[in-house]
């Protein structure tokens, strides 16, 4: 925030009976309009104590204690949320909070005056986005929205939080595709004449997440061993900046065992990579990303996605998207006998309560194959029923 010392009675000077009208003028945030705002503050006194009160007001603001809580507006509580929360949070999250207040909230409420607000605004909001989007999605809404007005009652703008006394609709249980042996089959083999068979295959053989996969380097992954190791993942934020972090949990940061296969893949993956990047004089190092294109440039999010769609499409397979893959790895290896635990791992689930929940869906049959074990060991043995009742 930006402000100036200006003398209301400027025009009037050099005039019989001229005298200063000090006032402060501050920069505010522009509205939900993008049109210039400004917070207009009188003082009494001379020069030197208009601009002391400028200095005063300047600091109030890095502190956001510097607008008057009759004027603050939704948009502008929630700026100043936005602004003190970004050192507490990642990038890509703050991200995330930005565009949802920006694409759902600011439209409809970003001009109304904070301390007018009422829970019926905030309703009539996600009644209107739950005709455009699905309800998990209204549900994060609310919870952004719920801790940004949280802050302003901290700050004194407001004395109670109007998304108190609602209550959020309840997302329904996302549906988990998994693709059968098969089908995850056929997709490698169409995948082959692109350039996106190598990340396609480590996706279905690892279960890495796409962030995970885009973000190794070359320095994470040992061939010799058959391992790779998870240390970071690639985001994209609003206005194309791309970023790394590491993962959320400890458990997200892990290392995990290829397939024989697996590394065969990836080897001729890297193999081919450094060939193309050596013709382009581009440099082949240990930083170089596994998923990279010759020139150098990293293999972006979306268009990762939207060529596995595009494959799955000519394949005439429906509703299959690019993190199903990961189901799948998970599916399959759960049907094999797999301990949960060795799942978890390799998933990089924080606890393995979320394993068993994410994949419920392969319960049934574990739960009958146990049962037949059970049943197994503690049928009597056919042979002792003969023995004679002497032998012991």
């Amino acid at each position: 925030m930006r402000g100036s010392v200006v003398d209301r009675n400027k025009s009037k000077r050099g005039q019989k009976g001229y005298k200063p009208a000090w006032a402060v003028v501050l920069e505010l945030p522009r509205g939900a309009d993008g049109r210039r705002r400004q917070q207009w503050t009188a003082v009494k006194g001379t020069r030197k104590d208009a601009e002391a009160k400028l200095t005063e007001l300047l600091h109030q603001a890095d502190t956001g204690y510097a607008l008057r809580p009759e004027k603050v507006t939704v948009q502008e509580a929630l700026s100043l949320w936005l602004r003190d929360h970004a050192q507490r949070v990642r990038p890509r999250t703050l991200d995330g909070y930005e565009s949802k207040l920006r694409y759902s909230i600011y439209p409809a409420l970003g001009r109304m005056a904070l301390r007018d607000l009422q829970p019926a605004h905030v309703q009539a909001v996600y009644r209107d986005l739950l005709g455009k989007v699905s309800a998990r999605t209204v549900k994060h809404v609310h919870t952004v929205l719920q801790q940004g007005l949280d802050y302003a009652v901290t700050q004194g703008y407001i004395s109670r939080n109007p998304c108190k006394t609602l209550t959020p609709p309840k997302p329904g249980r996302k549906e988990m595709r998994a693709m059968s042996p098969k089908e995850a089959n056929a997709v490698l083999e169409a995948a082959r004449a692109t350039p996106y068979y190598g990340l396609f295959h480590m996706a279905l053989y690892t279960g890495l997440r796409r962030s995970e996969l885009l973000g190794l380097r070359v320095r994470d992954v040992d061939l010799t061993l058959g391992t790779l190791h998870v240390a970071r993942g690639m985001h994209v934020l609003h206005g194309g900046v791309v970023t790394y972090a590491e993962p959320k949990s400890a458990k997200g940061k892990r290392t995990v065992a290829l397939t024989p296969g697996n590394a065969v893949v990836l080897r001729e993956h890297l193999v081919s990579l450094e060939a193309g990047m050596t013709a382009l004089g581009v440099a082949f190092t240990d930083d170089t990303p596994v998923f990279s294109w010759p020139d150098g440039r990293p293999m972006l999010p979306d268009s990762v996605s939207h060529a596995w769609v595009n494959l799955i499409e000519r394949l005439g397979m429906s509703r299959i998207c690019l993190h199903d893959a990961r189901h799948t790895h998970a599916s399959i290896m759960l049907a094999q006998g797999v301990h949960p635990k060795v799942v978890q791992e390799r998933l990089g689930h924080s606890t393995i309560a979320i394993t068993l929940d994410v994949y419920s869906h392969v319960a049934p049959g574990l739960q009958a194959a146990a049962a037949l074990a059970f049943d197994k060991m503690l049928a009597p043995d056919p042979l002792a029923e003969k023995a004679p009742a002497n032998i012991r």
